[in-house]
């Protein structure tokens, strides 16, 4: 048979499972029916949304709220009607997609937007053997790769930079960075004011004539019998942007080499009493819809590209609490922040203004606020589209066993020595990789005082990405989770959670060695155990590190407490513009930057040094000292950071700096 027409059989005879229908999986899914496949099942657990229908184009208006997965099947039956597509509406964690369901596949192109299921489909994959081309876009940047078990590296053989971590300290006493303020507007106060109260929070909920000394003084916070809506949201806008300001100025020590803050009141914002309408509020919105309640309609603020000023983000902060008090009462005490909810990106936004005002932080507007609170990265419809045929291209060769002709494959921004898009060979598989290659981990840990419960939730199921796991001392089972457990079962492994690892049935100490597997996955890891005593609480703030497991590079903690709103700078000195995940712990961690292994590259991007010393404006990307396709951020947009992609910025997160690379 001749190359060309094997080609085209074995497409048409080929299985494929995507993962994702998305801003890449649109478009995947129409240049596979367009290119012959013609068995293809897609796995999406998502609806659609209205900001998806500007780069998902298989979408209307008309099919907000429903499956992507059947939409996007039903929308491509009807140019493609004689192939057979196969949507599942669940989640690609869910039990029944495992090892068996994997197996019937002749590969998987994945277009998730997430690194928890990227890596559960790596896993999935490797124990079935099927091939994976991975993929992820950001704004005009994007990549490819294949993954095969036995010939290329997997997913996981090198680190992905993890969230963005910041300490409470620095959101709650000392912002330097309009992201700080978000995440305390977000995280804190709109926690406090509208989520669970009974979660413990970081804010100081103590008045001014509380006693210090007293745990049990009134919380400021909590609304008073019949006290009017606008008295109570003027209190805690005194008490937050004013009261704790001043509390915080009174301990010296902390603005020894920091910008001191300035107190806000409400008095000195908008003196007077009630906030004048503009006369349309809310007339033509039912009083059961609470969807389309918004501070700014109700203020006559309109553009959301505008920067409000102090007295307009304070009316905002204002009317956005009475709404909710009015209008959306029964939802309070359960909300959480969405990006997707108007009413709560205005209070956001004006808190994070309102505090960013008072430590010297330059203020943003509506829409760049809720891009950081929300983690949103703008996608470009016509980078996925390109990645989209590139999937396609490296799914032919994997079924054509063209092994030799694999590529992982960059889309720039900008040409590096006039190309736009650059392949690299697949590199081989890290031989300390505890997917793949199956190393051994080393745990050091305090087994006299580190519960089962600590091992469990901060180890396998954080680090490891374990979601059904069982673990084991020798032929001693210690814990398993699963539906089919005997009550007695449940109540014992329930029991060893709460016992540390040295009480444990079967004891567990320095030189123990503990196996953990997750049977969905089908993965399987030894942990050595080492027994150690004490541990740096700010560096080492889990009670335990975990050696053979490869973190990313953490940031600096910043030793002077300049205010500036610069970008995040890792271990070689370039500054990210991109705004990670987010999440609060109590202590700031410290480490070394991971070292890079030095790979050969093609001419066209040789650079001859580890990533991690070239310098600033080298064709190595910022944010990538580690080969990777990384963590994507936001649920409606297709992100991974690259590597060897010319994007350079110039340490102000707000100024983005072209420059061609010679």
């Amino acid at each position: 048979m001749a190359p060309k027409q094997l080609s085209v059989e074995s497409i048409r005879r080929a299985k494929v499972l995507m993962v994702g229908a998305g801003g890449i999986g649109c478009e995947l899914l129409k240049n596979l029916a367009l290119s012959g496949f013609e068995d293809i099942h897609i796995i999406d657990m998502d609806t659609i949304e209205v900001s998806n229908l500007n780069r998902q184009f298989l979408f209307r208006q008309a099919h907000v709220g429903q499956s992507k997965a059947k939409v996007a099947r039903d929308a491509v039956l009807r140019f493609r009607p004689n192939i057979n597509i196969t949507p599942y509406h669940d989640n690609v964690k869910d039990s029944h997609f495992d090892v068996d369901f994997f197996k019937q596949f002749n590969v998987v192109l994945n277009g998730l937007d997430n690194l928890d299921a990227r890596q559960h489909v790596n896993r999935l994959c490797l124990a079935a053997e099927v091939p994976l081309v991975e993929s992820g876009t950001t704004g005009f940047l994007g990549q490819v790769t294949v993954h095969i078990k036995g010939k290329t590296e997997c997913y996981e053989c090198h680190p992905k930079p993890a969230p963005k971590k910041y300490p409470v300290c620095t959101i709650t006493s000392t912002p330097s960075k309009f992201i700080h303020c978000i995440v305390w507007a977000k995280e804190l106060l709109f926690a406090k004011l509208f989520g669970d109260k009974t979660q413990d929070n970081d804010l100081n909920v103590h008045s001014s004539d509380a006693s210090s000394s007293s745990e049990n003084s009134e919380d400021v916070f909590e609304r008073k019998k019949d006290e009017d809506i606008e008295d109570y949201g003027r209190r805690i806008f005194d008490h937050v942007f004013g009261y704790n300001i001043e509390l915080a100025l009174s301990k010296g020590d902390t603005w020894k080499n920091c910008s001191r803050p300035r107190p806000i009141y409400s008095k000195d914002t908008f003196p007077g009493k009630s906030i004048k309408h503009n006369g349309n509020i809310n007339k033509n919105v039912s009083t059961d819809d609470t969807s389309s309640v918004s501070a700014m309609a109700s203020l006559g603020i309109r553009s959301p590209q505008d920067v409000w000023s102090l007295m307009e983000n304070s009316k905002v902060f204002i009317e956005a609490l009475k709404l909710f008090f009015s209008r959306r009462e029964k939802d309070i005490g359960s909300l959480t922040f969405d990006k997707d909810d108007q009413l709560a990106v205005e209070f956001v936004t004006a808190a994070a203004n309102i505090r960013a005002s008072s430590f010297g932080i330059p203020l943003h507007s509506i829409f760049e606020a809720k891009g950081i609170a929300g983690n949103i990265v703008h996608a470009v419809a016509t980078t996925n589209a390109i990645i989209a045929g590139l999937i396609v291209i490296e799914a032919i060769k994997v079924l054509q066993n063209e092994t030799e002709n694999y590529r992982m494959t960059y889309c720039l921004e900008y040409p590096n020595r006039n190309m736009l898009l650059m392949p690299v060979e697949p590199y081989q598989s890290n031989k300390s990789c505890y997917v793949c290659s199956k190393m051994p981990l080393s745990l050091e840990v305090n087994t006299h005082r580190s519960k089962l419960r600590d091992f469990v939730e901060k180890i396998v199921e954080a680090k490891l990405g374990m979601h059904s796991p069982i673990i084991m001392h020798g032929s001693a089972l210690l814990y398993e989770v699963g539906d089919d457990l005997e009550e007695d079962m449940v109540a014992n492994y329930a029991a060893n959670l709460e016992k540390v690892l040295y009480d444990l049935p079967s004891q567990v100490a320095g030189g123990t060695t503990l196996t953990v597997e997750d049977m969905q996955q089908e993965l399987v890891c030894s942990v050595n155990i080492k027994h150690r005593d004490e541990f740096d609480e700010e560096k080492e703030p889990d009670g335990m590190v975990l050696d053979g497991w490869s973190q990313p590079p953490v940031e600096k903690r910043e030793e002077n407490c300049t205010v500036s709103n610069a970008g995040t700078s890792n271990s070689s000195g370039r500054v990210s513009k991109s705004y990670e995940g987010v999440e609060i712990i109590g202590v700031e961690e410290e480490s070394e930057a991971v070292t890079p292994m030095k790979r050969k590259l093609p001419a066209i991007i040789s650079h001859g040094q580890d990533a991690a010393a070239s310098p600033a404006g080298s064709s190595i990307p910022p944010d990538t000292d580690n080969h990777g396709e990384v963590q994507v951020v936001d649920e409606d947009d297709d992100m991974v950071m690259l590597d060897g992609v010319p994007e350079v910025f110039d340490g102000d997160s707000s100024t983005y700096k072209k420059r061609k690379l010679v």
